[in-house]
């Protein structure tokens, strides 16, 4: 028997919902949080949580068992890939850096990927709650890149300046983010 989500429901109604009473991963424990602000329209992420359907369907089954979850962005947020030409270069950097080589690996990869498409900091446009949710989510699937933000730089930023150091592309015009004028934008505290 499976049930239904409530999506009148707020965010964190939905989350008391979606909350897991015995942890798969901690990975659950965000996916809880990004679905529960997925079905209240928060955040950016589209159909599928960009991913897959078959892949959104087994995601579902093996974290949210018995919950009928919807398929479609309830705030009819859109894929369009054509607009990011670095979608591959960001899985490829992603997979480089994972802890481990499984199917929720991929799909935490497809989800963060696709929240870089968002116009805000990647922990909203994911739907999380927090910064400090995503830093976690971050450490625990790629801990070696992400100790790599040694400078609290905000994270979309971040993995961008890590595509662009390994294509040898140095955009800055200042010898340091230290002495950039733009550092407030790229460091620090995210509203």
């Amino acid at each position: 028997m499976s049930a239904v989500l409530r999506l009148q429901d707020n965010r964190e109604q939905l989350y008391a919902w979606l909350k897991p009473e015995t942890r798969v991963t901690p990975n659950h424990e965000w996916l809880a949080c990004i679905l529960a602000s997925w079905c209240d329209g928060q955040g950016m992420l589209p159909d599928y949580l960009g991913l897959e359907s078959g892949q959104f369907k087994v995601l579902s089954y093996h974290f949210f068992p018995g919950v009928q979850l919807p398929e479609q962005a309830p705030s009819g947020s859109v894929l369009d890939f054509s607009r990011m030409l670095e979608k591959d270069d960001l899985v490829n950097l992603l997979k480089r850096y994972s802890k481990l080589e499984t199917p929720e690996t991929d799909w935490m990869i497809a989800i963060i990927v696709a929240g870089c498409l968002g116009n805000d900091h990647l922990w909203q446009d994911l739907g999380l709650w927090s910064r400090s949710q995503l830093s976690a989510m971050l450490h625990y699937n790629f801990p070696e890149l992400a100790a790599k933000n040694d400078k609290n730089m905000k994270w979309k930023k971040f993995l961008y300046k890590q595509l662009c150091e390994e294509e040898g592309i140095y955009i800055c015009r200042a010898p340091s983010c230290e002495v950039c004028i733009d550092y407030p934008k790229c460091f620090g505290a995210e509203g």
